[in-house]
């Protein structure tokens, strides 16, 4: 459940989100790295335009939904995001599954609520990002998605099903990610880590 009322607007809302994630007045939208730590690892990767766009409905589904920017927490969100369906926003899915995949192994049961939470509502990402929508009400996105409900859905077979599946697209989308992904992004985040220290 949403922490913020629903009277709020999205800007206010996605302002106070930015400020308790300790994200910056923009939400880190304009730096050209993002940097993510798993333990005391920092991995950076280029911050793109289709990255941009997929973190701006991100943002405003952790706000819609409750989920935490903690790593189970966006292990939970990646798995939500999956179950509703990212469309065409690519670098999300991807980012998504291999949070999905690894909140399998630290946060299983939390991951499964999620899923079957994501399976009876809807998100965002069918809308053409506008800045106008942050006038609107957090209250009103949270009906138009289906995340006003008070109790959790009970999972159907067909709920259950999904979650197999897509735990096992999620598991191989991490191992490729690893064998051809990770190399790069090791050698990519240690000369931005060199470049910072050169710099202070």
């Amino acid at each position: 459940m949403s922490s913020y009322g629903p009277d709020l607007t999205l800007g206010e809302a996605r302002a106070r989100f930015f400020d308790e994630a300790g994200f910056g007045a923009d939400g880190g939208y304009g730096a050209r790295w993002v940097e993510v730590r798993v333990g005391r690892v920092p991995l950076c990767f280029p911050n793109t335009d289709g990255r941009r766009l997929a973190a701006h409905f991100h943002d405003v589904h952790h706000i819609l939904t409750g989920y935490e920017t903690s790593l189970p927490g966006e292990t939970e969100i990646a798995a939500w995001e999956v179950a509703t369906g990212l469309r065409r926003h690519w670098i999300g899915w991807l980012l998504d599954l291999m949070g999905f995949a690894f909140g399998l192994v630290i946060n299983p049961r939390r991951v499964y609520r999620a899923f079957v939470r994501g399976r009876h509502s809807s998100n965002l990402y069918g809308l053409e990002w506008d800045d106008a929508l942050l006038g609107r009400r957090v209250g009103e996105f949270s009906r138009l998605c289906g995340l006003d409900r008070a109790e959790a859905p009970r999972a159907t077979p067909r709920d259950k099903a999904s979650f197999v599946k897509w735990a096992c697209v999620s598991v191989a989308v991490y191992a490729v990610a690893l064998a051809v992904v990770l190399p790069p992004v090791l050698m990519l985040s240690a000369a931005v880590w060199y470049g910072k220290r050169k710099r202070a």
